[in-house]
C-alpha cells in the first residue's frame, strides 16, 4: 500500500466540528471551563473523528483542525512577536464578512515550541499500516502576505523596515516548525495557501494596491518564500499545497483561472504536489495544468465542501479525462476542493452529508483507478 501523500483518495484536512466542541470552545473564551477541560473535549473529539475518517476508508487522518478557530491564522498566533484582537471589520467573502481576528505584528518574528507540534502527536499515535497522519499549516506565503496586506503594511514596516528580513526570519521558523514535526514522527505537511487566490483575481492588482508588473513581483516573492522554508526538509517528508480561492460558511472570497500564476508556481514551487480547486467555473480550465513539472502530482477539488448536493458522478469522472489532457491519469487524484470548515463555524452541511461527500469521492476513485 502507498505510504504516503497524495493519495488517489484523498482531502484536504478540515472537517465540521461537533455542536459539543463548538460549544466547550465557546465555554473556555467565557472563562467557564478551563484549558485542561477544552483539551479533554478536543481530544476525544478528535479521536471519534480519525475513527470515522477510518472508517470511510482514507489513508490520511487529520485532526479536522478541530483545535483552531482558523485555518490559518491560529499557526501564526503560536509564533513570538505575532498580535492579534477581534475585528470591528473582518474579510470580505462574497455576500458576508469573515469576523476572524485582526493580526498582526508585535515584534520581530520567531518561534520555539510550537504547538502545532504537540497536536500533530496526539493525531500521531492513531497511525497505523493503513494511514498516515497529517499537518496541515498554512503556507509561509499566506503568513507573509497577512503582514503586508494593505491594513498591516504600515505597522509591519515599523518592525521591518527591510522586508526580506521579514522573508528570511518566517522561513527559518517554518524551517524549525517543520523539523520538530519531523522529529515527532510527521512525515506529511500540507501548505494551505491562498495566496494565490487573490493573485488570480481579476482586481487582484487593485487588492494589493500594485500594478501587473508589481503583481508579477509578489508571485516570485511568495514562490521564494515557500521554497525557502522547504528548503533542506527531510528527504522522506512530503510537502504538498493546496491552493483555493477562499472557504468560509459556504461562501468564497475570490475567483479566477490558474493561467496568471500558473507558469510560475505550478513549474517552480518545490513541492511534491498540488491540491487544486476545481469545484466550479471560478476556477477556470486545466489547460494551466500543461505547467505543472513532470514530478508532481495533481490533486482535483472536484467535489465541492461548500454545498450538501452531490455532484453528477458521470459528469466528474468526464472532467477527470478532460485533465487527464494535460497530466497522465496515474499523476492525478481526487478531493473536495476544501475542508469542509476552515474556520470553527463550518460550511453550510450536516456532517453526515459531510461523510457522503468523501464516500462519493471514494466511489468515484474505484471506477477511474481501481
Amino acid at each position: 500500500m502507498k505510504k504516503n501523500a497524495p493519495f488517489k483518495y484523498d482531502i484536504v484536512g478540515s472537517f465540521l466540528r461537533p455542536d459539543y466542541l463548538k460549544k466547550a470552545r465557546e465555554a473556555f473564551a467565557q472563562g467557564t471551563i478551563s484549558k485542561e477541560e477544552l483539551k479533554t473535549v478536543e481530544d476525544k473529539a478528535i479521536e471519534e473523528l480519525i475513527k470515522k475518517q477510518k472508517e470511510l476508508g482514507l489513508q490520511v487522518i487529520t485532526d479536522g483542525e478541530f483545535r483552531r478557530s482558523t485555518w490559518h491564522l491560529d499557526f501564526m498566533w503560536g509564533f513570538h512577536g505575532v498580535g492579534h484582537e477581534k475585528t470591528k471589520d473582518g474579510i470580505p467573502f462574497h455576500g458576508e464578512a469573515a469576523l476572524i481576528d485582526d493580526t498582526f505584528l508585535t515584534g520581530k518574528v520567531s518561534v520555539e515550541d510550537h504547538p502545532f507540534v504537540e497536536h500533530f502527536k496526539f493525531v500521531k499515535q492513531f497511525e497505523d499500516e493503513d494511514a498516515v497522519a497529517r499537518q496541515t499549516i498554512p503556507a509561509p506565503a499566506q503568513f507573509l502576505f497577512q503582514m503586508i496586506i494593505p491594513a498591516n503594511l504600515e505597522k509591519t514596516r515599523e518592525i521591518y523596515p527591510d522586508e526580506e528580513e521579514l522573508i528570511q526570519d518566517i522561513a527559518k521558523g517554518y524551517r524549525k516548525v517543520i523539523q520538530d514535526l519531523y522529529q515527532a514522527g510527521c512525515r506529511n505537511v500540507q501548505f494551505d495557501d491562498c495566496t494565490w487566490g487573490v493573485c488570480v483575481d481579476p482586481h487582484a492588482c487593485f487588492i494589493l494596491g500594485t500594478d501587473e508588473a508589481g503583481l508579477q513581483e509578489y508571485i516570485e516573492k511568495l514562490i521564494r518564500i515557500n521554497n525557502l522554508a522547504i528548503e533542506g526538509k527531510p528527504e522522506d517528508m512530503v510537502i504538498n499545497s493546496h491552493v483555493c480561492r477562499g472557504n468560509f460558511h459556504s461562501t468564497w472570497a475570490c475567483e479566477g483561472s490558474y493561467d496568471r500564476v500558473a507558469k510560475d508556481l505550478f513549474a517552480k514551487e518545490n513541492v511534491n504536489a498540488f491540491y487544486l480547486e476545481f469545484d466550479d467555473d471560478r476556477s477556470g480550465g486545466f489547460e494551466p495544468l500543461q505547467y505543472v513539472s513532470e514530478d508532481k502530482t495533481v490533486v482535483l477539488g472536484l467535489i465541492t465542501s461548500k454545498s450538501a448536493a452531490l455532484e453528477d458522478k458521470e459528469r466528474i469522472i468526464s472532467r477527470i479525462h478532460e485533465a487527464e489532457q494535460y497530466i497522465p491519469l496515474e499523476r492525478l487524484a481526487l478531493s473536495p476542493q476544501c475542508g469542509f470548515a476552515s474556520t470553527e463555524e463550518g460550511n453550510i452541511l450536516t456532517e453526515e452529508e459531510q461523510w457522503a461527500k468523501l464516500r462519493f469521492i471514494q466511489e468515484i476513485v474505484r471506477e477511474v483507478w481501481g
